[in-house]
C-alpha cells in the first residue's frame, strides 16, 4: 500500500477533530476513509458502511490504524452530523484546487440542486446545494448550501470566492446573471459566460435589439441526429455593443451570443424552435461558444443526474444536523475519484460494483 500522504486523505487529515479526547475511540481520518471507500463501493446508509467495513476489516487494517476497531453506524452518523461542513468543504477544495491549478483554461459550470430526500414529515427540503463542475477535469470543485433555490444569488459569490478561477471560464444560467457576479469573476482573473432571460428585462431587450439591427461577427451551426430527433443548433455572436445600455456596468463585456435551436421529431414531424441569449467576456469564435454552452449542461447529466440515479441522492434520508450536507460532499468525493479513473472505460455503476469486489482496484482508486 502507498503512503497516505500521496492520496486525497492527506488533505482530509487536516480536518480538525471536534470530539472530546476522552470519548474518542476511532480516528477521524479512519472514519472519513471508511465512509469514502464504502460510498465508492455503492454503500448508501451508515448501516451499509459499517457492514461493508466489518466484512473488509482485515483489508482496512493494512493501511488504517483502527484503534477501536470498525466504527459503528451510530458513530459514523454522529461524526457526519456534527462535523463542521465549512471546514470539511475547505479540505475538499484544497484537494480539487491542486488538480485545477495544473489544468487551466477549463469551463467551470455553476448550478444548484435540491436534495429532496432530506425533507421530513412532508416539509419542503431545507437542503439546496449550489455546486461547481469542471468540464475537462470531470470534477466537482465545491458546494455551498442554501435554504432554497431563490437564495442561489447570494450563495454564488461565496462559492466563487472559494474556487481557483484564474484562467478559467465560469458559466451560469440566468440566476447567476448579475453585475456583481461578473465583476467577482473578472477580479479573480477569470472569464464569464452568463445566460440571460427575463429576470434581466432591459439586458434581454438590448440583446434582442442587437441581433435585430447589428452586423453578425461570426456564426456556427451544429446538427445532432439521434434519439428519434434531428436537432439543429446555430450559435451567432456580435461584438458591437452599440445597442447595449451602459455596457460598462458589465465588467469586460466583449461578446453577445444567441443560440437558436430547431428540434424535429422524426416520427411525428413536429418541430420546436427556441432562442437563448448569453453575454461573455472572452473574445472567441461562435464555434468556441457553441461548444462551451453545450458543455455547461454537463453539470446536469454528469453531476446532478449521476448523483440522483447512480448515488440515489434524492432518496437519501439523512436529516440530522449537518449530515445531509456533509454526506453530499462525500458523494462528490467518490464521484470525482470514479470519474477520473482512466483504467476502466466503463460506467460509474460498473466501477462501483467492481470496487466492492476487487480490493486491488479499490486500493488503486483510493491511491493506497
Amino acid at each position: 500500500m502507498k503512503d497516505k500522504t500521496s492520496s486525497i486523505f492527506s488533505y482530509f487529515s487536516e480536518m480538525p477533530d471536534f470530539r472530546i479526547n476522552r470519548r474518542k475511540q476511532h480516528l477521524l481520518t479512519d472514519i472519513i476513509t471508511i465512509t469514502i471507500a464504502g460510498v465508492i463501493c455503492g454503500m448508501e446508509s451508515y448501516d451499509d458502511i459499517e457492514d461493508f467495513a466489518v466484512f473488509r476489516q482485515d483489508w482496512f487494517k493494512t493501511f488504517l490504524e483502527l484503534p477501536g476497531g470498525i466504527p459503528s453506524h451510530d458513530t459514523i452518523n454522529r461524526v457526519f452530523s456534527n462535523m463542521d461542513p465549512a471546514r470539511f468543504e475547505a479540505c475538499f477544495r484544497n484537494w480539487v484546487d491542486a488538480v485545477l491549478e495544473s489544468h487551466p483554461g477549463q469551463l467551470i459550470s455553476i448550478d444548484g440542486k435540491t436534495i429532496r430526500g432530506a425533507k421530513s414529515h412532508g416539509i419542503k427540503s431545507p437542503i439546496h446545494m449550489v455546486s461547481a463542475w469542471a468540464s475537462d477535469s470531470n470534477m466537482v470543485l465545491g458546494q455551498v448550501r442554501v435554504n432554497e433555490k431563490s437564495n442561489e444569488i447570494t450563495a454564488i459569490p461565496e462559492l466563487l470566492n472559494s474556487l481557483f478561477i484564474k484562467g478559467n471560464i465560469i458559466s451560469m444560467d440566468a440566476m447567476g446573471c448579475q453585475q456583481e457576479i461578473a465583476a467577482c469573476i473578472v477580479k479573480a482573473e477569470g472569464d464569464y459566460l452568463l445566460g440571460v432571460k427575463n429576470n434581466q428585462p432591459a439586458l434581454h431587450q438590448n440583446l434582442e435589439d442587437s441581433f435585430r439591427f447589428l452586423k453578425i461577427a461570426d456564426e456556427d451551426e451544429d446538427i445532432d441526429i439521434g434519439h428519434g430527433r434531428i436537432e439543429t443548433r446555430k450559435c451567432t455572436i456580435i461584438t458591437d455593443m452599440a445597442h447595449m445600455e451602459h455596457p460598462g456596468k458589465w465588467r469586460k463585456l466583449k461578446v453577445l451570443i444567441r443560440m437558436e435551436s430547431k428540434r424535429c421529431d422524426k416520427a411525428t414531424g413536429a418541430t420546436e424552435h427556441a432562442s437563448r441569449y448569453y453575454i461573455a467576456s472572452k473574445p472567441e469564435s461562435a464555434a468556441f461558444y457553441q461548444k462551451n454552452i453545450r458543455s455547461h449542461w454537463g453539470i446536469e447529466n454528469k453531476l446532478h443526474w449521476t448523483l440522483d440515479v447512480i448515488f440515489q441522492e434524492d432518496a437519501d434520508r439523512k436529516r440530522n444536523k449537518n449530515a445531509a450536507q456533509n454526506f453530499s460532499l462525500i458523494n462528490k468525493v467518490a464521484l470525482n475519484i470514479l470519474k477520473n479513473d482512466q483504467t476502466k472505460n466503463i460506467s460509474i455503476r460498473r466501477k462501483r460494483n467492481i470496487a466492492s469486489w476487487d480490493m486491488k482496484y479499490l486500493a488503486k482508486l483510493l491511491n493506497f
